[in-house]
């Protein structure tokens, strides 16, 4: 039986056992026992080495040696607990039963159980030492750096002649964060072996610190196919040219020999996918012989991450017996695409896929976030809700998944679930609390948005006040913070966000000029952009600065910034039109948009945002004119021709021309394709209320509607006129101008505000579309009789009506 362990012949082993010793269990030598359970433990036949371990008699149980192989098996099977009960059961504990217990809690991931039995070793030695060090790696913790740093003075000088035991140091130290303390050991060190290199070159990957990994990788003589995975991996981490060049110089010179290690290729052409080089690695992929399935899933991936889903898919099909990660690859692929055929792909795998990769939490998450993706929120829902086990990652992606679908309230319910100590989730809520900084992000990111996209002040408050200090720091968390009480129309709260920030990034940067932008304060936008140091200024940057001029009718400076920007793109060209339409600089507008086609074809998005202009300056003509080479150019453009047509209408109604605006509508209509339906929801007492025009819906309507009328007749009152070019069609029979118009979804929700709370000092609203000029003369004298100050976000800006009758977007909008 050992030789036959010796030679890896396990199953050969078991069958000697099983024909000669199985009925004579208690005559057996306790050497031929322990044999018995070494072929067991590399086996993997839990079921074998229990019953053995029930048979044999208690004083074989008690020797030192069959004590410790049945810990082996027990480790080596998964069977934590057996093993302990074996180790705690057991009089004489051996230094390498201690060893093997604190592997086994390693390899399960139960670092603090492995530290605590090196506790209770009296005189632990180099082995042990290791495995600790391990153990604090794993935990990558402030505590378990602070015993790394303890333990480590404590070590006896012959231990340092064991080069595994620095080598483990040095990579707890790295694990652990310190840096600094790793390099100083390092460079101390006379004698350095090759494993070494490689705990420096990879914790210098895992702390973001690439050209340190690559550095001494320069300095290695003779490296091995490790120390090129990590480099791989660095190079893979800057992404740049420069890393690309190095990566495919060093990929001539590897040994055929380090091509056997299957890690190599699947690092390589990770590196290649990251660095852009797409064809080099579909190359080396397609000629190797032997591909594994991480090869698959390198390439996979860098599929997704160079926005090429359908290639990733096809790989997949080609794959066979594709694992967990080929299939959350899959599913990422699936997510990207958001066809209805991407839809269907995951509902045929997700009914294919083996249980045992459920293990994996990824897998549910990234299928979560596909069905999501793709739009179908009741099957995610009715997957996440059936399973048993739900990690954070989970929780992240039906809340994003939500965002994304524009079910804010859905995000903000799972968000309350989770944060509820008395519910099933106390686990995952002290994952939040004791720092999982990575899972939590997510969670607040998305809780975050969803407020944001509800644009209520008291629940961005609510949010904001629950996210702990040590994500304050996180650069998404910041931005995301001055981007969600922007568009809550708290412009002060944003700036004491972006000013505690040391050095802002170009997210950061760019969100602070967009929420001022948003806000009708042009001028604090366009002086904080040119504050911005020039290689932070990015498209994004150049767009929100535009738009701010935009809606503050700062056309000149807007022509500055314009002329100043080297790499103009299609939408920031689209953002200088629509502030030129606005400002009624048609001609200047065309200009732009004829300078732009001569290398480019036409875009409707320019179009649509002169029309835009046109209507504003109820111009029929040139509506007219601009909506007819509109369907000449863009025939196939049904979202943009019915956005289009819309305006086209309301223009001949100002007009007062009502036929012709019928007309467009009756031909929307028989399109069959339905257009945007206007909406407005306010929070009242912690509650969101949707309204659309005309709404009864409501269950207290009749008093909306009561109420509604009361305002009208204040506003007559004091001069207002109801505007009758903002109505499209012809009136019914039962219908009046002011009944059409006060049934607007913003005006029901304004009465529906005051129905509640009848002295409110501050109504906040939400709107999808465009505020109607009727409504927007109305909302200022609202706000001045009922000293009510109104904060409306439209689709295009925030308007701030004050008590004093006045909008911050000073009419020009």
């Amino acid at each position: 039986m050992k030789l036959l362990n010796d030679k890896k012949q396990f199953e050969k082993a078991l069958a000697i056992f099983d024909q000669h010793g199985i009925n004579n269990i208690l005559t057996l030598s306790n050497f031929t026992i322990t044999q018995v359970l070494k072929a067991c433990a590399h086996m993997g036949d839990l079921q074998r080495g229990k019953i053995i371990h029930n048979l044999i008699a208690s004083e074989t149980k008690n020797d030192i040696y069959v004590s410790s192989t049945l810990i082996h098996m027990y480790v080596h099977c998964g069977d934590i607990a057996s093993a302990q009960s074996v180790l705690d059961s057991t009089k004489t504990k051996t230094p390498s039963m201690y060893g093997i217990m604190m592997k086994g809690y390693i390899k399960n991931k139960q670092a603090n159980k492995a530290i605590d039995l090196f506790n209770e070793i009296q005189n632990p030695n180099d082995v042990h030492m290791i495995l600790l060090f391990n153990a604090c790696a794993q935990l990558k913790t402030k505590e378990a750096l602070d015993l790394v740093k303890k333990i480590s003075k404590q070590i006896p000088k012959s231990f340092f002649l064991n080069p595994r035991l620095l080598t483990s140091l040095l990579d707890a130290l790295m694990k652990c964060g310190d840096v600094a303390h790793a390099e100083a050991l390092f460079y101390s060190l006379k004698e350095k072996v090759l494993p070494m290199y490689g705990a420096m070159m990879k914790g210098y990957v895992d702390n973001n610190l690439p050209e340190k990994a690559i550095d001494l990788f320069n300095g290695i003589q003779n490296p091995n196919d490790v120390h090129m995975i990590i480099l791989f991996n660095a190079c893979a981490q800057l992404k740049t040219k420069e890393a690309l060049d190095l990566v495919k110089k060093i990929s001539k010179q590897i040994p055929t020999s380090f091509f056997l290690n299957p890690r190599l290729l699947t690092s390589l052409l990770d590196a290649l996918m990251k660095c852009g080089d797409v064809a080099h690695a579909e190359s080396l992929f397609y000629s190797s012989k032997e591909k594994v399935l991480s090869s698959y899933g390198a390439m996979m991936k860098g599929y997704v991450e160079n926005n090429l889903p359908e290639k990733a898919i096809d790989l997949f099909n080609e794959a066979e017996n594709a694992d967990d990660v080929n299939m959350i690859l899959l599913f990422n692929a699936c997510a990207q695409l958001k066809t209805k055929k991407a839809l269907d792909l995951v509902k045929k795998i997700s009914k294919q896929i083996p249980k045992s990769f459920y293990s994996n939490p990824r897998l549910l998450t990234s299928l979560l976030d596909a069905l999501m993706k793709c739009g179908d929120v009741a099957h995610a829902e009715s997957l996440f809700y059936n399973s048993r086990e739900k990690v954070l990652s989970s929780y992240g992606a039906m809340m994003k998944g939500y965002v994304e679908n524009n079910l804010a309230e859905k995000t903000i319910e799972l968000f309350n679930e989770l944060k509820n100590p008395a519910g099933v989730n106390t686990v995952l809520l002290n994952q939040m609390k004791l720092g999982d900084i990575q899972s939590s992000i997510p969670i607040y990111l998305s809780a975050i948005k969803a407020v944001s996209q509800i644009g209520d002040y008291s629940k961005a408050q609510s949010i904001v006040k629950q996210i702990p200090d040590c994500l304050l720091i996180e650069n998404q968390i910041p931005s995301a913070l001055i981007d969600l009480w922007g568009k809550v129309g708290s412009v002060d709260e944003a700036k004491l966000i972006f000013d505690k920030i040391r050095q802002p990034n170009t997210i950061e940067y760019t969100t602070m000029v967009n929420s001022y932008g948003l806000n009708g304060m042009g001028m604090q936008a366009i002086a904080l952009f040119h504050q911005i140091p020039r290689e932070l200024l990015h498209e994004a940057t150049y767009i929100c600065a535009l738009n701010a001029c935009s809606h503050s009718g700062l056309v000149d400076e807007a022509r500055r910034i314009f002329k100043n920007i080297e790499m103009k793109t299609m939408r920031i060209y689209s953002t200088m039109v629509d502030c030129l339409s606005r400002a009624s600089a048609f001609e200047q507008a065309q200009e732009l948009i004829d300078e732009y086609e001569r290398n480019h074809s036409a875009e409707s998005t320019m179009y649509t945002a002169l029309l835009s202009g046109a209507r504003n300056a109820k111009n029929v003509y040139l509506s007219q004119n601009i909506y007819d080479r509109m369907k000449k150019l863009f025939p196939e453009e049904k979202d943009p021709l019915i956005s289009a047509a819309v305006l086209l209408a309301n223009v001949y109604a100002s007009s007062g021309e009502i036929d012709k605006a019928s007309d467009i509508r009756l031909e929307i209509y028989k399109s069959g394709t339905k257009k945007k339906v206007g909406l407005t929801w306010i929070t009242v007492d912690g509650q969101v209320y949707t309204f659309r025009a005309h709404d009864r819906s409501h269950p207290r309507s009749n008093e909306i509607y009561a109420e509604g009328e009361k305002i009208s007749n204040e506003i007559i009152k004091y001069g207002h006129q109801y505007d009758s070019s903002w109505i499209t069609r012809v009136l019914d029979e039962d219908e009046t101008v002011e009944s059409v118009l006060c049934g607007h979804s913003e005006r029901l929700a304004i009465a529906w505000g005051f129905v509640a709370n009848p002295n409110a000092s501050k109504l906040q609203m939400v709107k999808n579309l465009r505020i109607c000029g009727n409504c927007h003369r109305s909302t200022k004298l609202i706000a001045a009789i009922r000293q009510c100050e109104m904060i409306v976000r439209d689709a295009n800006r925030i308007h701030h009506f004050y008590k004093n009758g006045q909008c911050s977007c000073n009419d020009y909008f």
